[in-house]
């Protein structure tokens, strides 16, 4: 059975589940996943796990995401991207500075509350909010508190009539919508605003440098060439780590709890290298939560 996770580089047109899907038939693999959702319109990594490390998939979508992408400033859209339709239009000042922007985007990072877009799979009641969008239903959604790390502008301040445009690259933790991030900082400016462009640049320890299209899996696999899987210890996204004895991964193996001088509620436990189980503190003692043999 295949095991390890893939660096895929989604393209703009397919769903996080059509490369799943793809995947499946290409590989003749049932137990395969990906470790955090992608817009159809939004390139980039998609992390694919795949046999044993679908068991690592929670704690790959921890781990912190990286974007490049671009905003515009001056006229705002249903969907908050570039695929929707227009819903206002703001002229963009000529005193727009940017340091004007810069200071901006500043105040945005550490944790923030945000809402999520109408157009999102978040659930309602039980239904995606998307589904409400395309009924034309507006309901009241929740807000989340998230983390960024780093928002940065990342070219100058591009000016196309009463329109502002700028790329930015923004490092940012779990539930993060980029183009809500995109929105806020327009209405913080004062002007309507979309996410223009987007792509993931890197996600569970996956960089877009090394990342391979469906296109070269696929030839890849039609020479029976699997180089192109990564150990399963990557998925173990931002979790402490610990090395076991050899005496720790035969009680660990039988589901014993084991003594460890750490006080961490979860981690990672390897032993010459190899990941033997998600461990989990229960009083002073470790219990496994999954086991990776």
């Amino acid at each position: 059975m295949l095991s390890g996770i893939i660096n895929l580089k989604k393209e703009a047109g397919m769903t996080s589940h059509d490369a799943v899907f793809k995947l499946r038939k290409m590989l003749k693999e049932k137990k395969i996943g990906h470790g955090g959702t992608l817009d159809p319109d939004v390139t980039g990594v998609l992390p694919i796990a795949v046999g044993k490390a679908t068991r690592l998939i929670e704690y790959m979508q921890e781990e912190g995401k990286i974007y490049e992408g671009e905003i515009t400033l001056g006229i705002s859209t249903t969907t908050e991207d570039a695929s929707g339709e227009v819903v206002e239009v703001t002229p963009v000042s000529p005193d727009l500075s940017q340091e004007m922007v810069d200071q901006a985007m500043a105040a945005f990072v550490g944790q923030i509350v945000q809402i999520p877009p109408m157009y999102s799979a978040v659930k309602v009641d039980g239904r995606k909010l998307y589904e409400y969008a395309r009924a034309g239903q507006e309901v009241e959604r929740p807000k989340r508190t998230i983390e960024i790390s780093s928002f940065e502008r990342t070219s100058p301040l591009v000016a196309e009539g009463d329109l502002v445009r700028f790329t930015f690259r923004v490092k940012c933790g779990k539930g993060t919508y980029v183009r809500t991030l995109s929105v806020d900082l327009g209405a913080k400016l004062g002007y309507a605003s979309h996410m223009s462009k987007l792509e993931r640049t890197g996600s569970a320890g996956l960089t877009l440098d090394d990342a391979l299209t469906l296109a070269e899996i696929s030839d890849l696999v039609e020479k029976e060439d699997f180089s192109f899987f990564r150990p399963l210890e990557l998925g173990i996204g931002d979790l402490p780590t610990v090395e076991l004895t050899s005496e720790q991964v035969t009680e660990v193996s039988f589901g014993r709890r084991i003594s460890l001088e750490t006080d961490v509620d979860l981690l990672a436990a390897f032993h010459q290298d190899k990941l033997i189980a998600i461990l989990e503190r229960r009083d002073d003692l470790y219990k496994p939560r999954k086991v990776m043999l």
